[in-house]
């Protein structure tokens, strides 16, 4: 998770300014992996990371709490990796009319996450 996070905030950083964003959404419901306050976890982000896009509050991405984004990214998106969101780090690449272009799941190499964006 630190490695992709980082190569992420690299990537940002290189497409910001073409109009590239990033939403990010920490989520509790995989093993208790963002157990913190959501002032933790941003101050966290922003301080080791320096990420400087948007971290929102910690949400629900699967079950009767799910967050309306995540019922609309998922319902929008690939059939093929279901209704759920499979665990932390699983992305969608929207386009800036709103459509979901393609949904990576967990373990998809932050080159091809790249590759898509500049294409896009």
């Amino acid at each position: 998770g630190v490695l992709f996070f980082m190569v992420l905030i690299s990537i940002y950083e290189k497409y910001k300014t073409q109009g590239f964003e990033i939403l990010a959404f920490p989520c509790n419901q995989f093993g208790g992996q963002e157990p913190g306050a959501n002032q933790e976890i941003k101050q966290f982000a922003c301080t080791r990371f320096k990420a400087d896009f948007p971290i929102f509050d910690k949400v629900d991405v699967n079950g009767p709490s799910t967050a309306p984004v995540y019922t609309f990214l998922k319902s929008s998106s690939s059939a093929f990796l279901g209704d759920l969101v499979k665990w932390n780090f699983e992305k969608f690449l929207v386009d800036k009319n709103g459509k979901v272009v393609v949904r990576f799941p967990p373990t998809t190499s932050p080159f091809q996450i790249e590759k898509d964006v500049k294409k896009l």
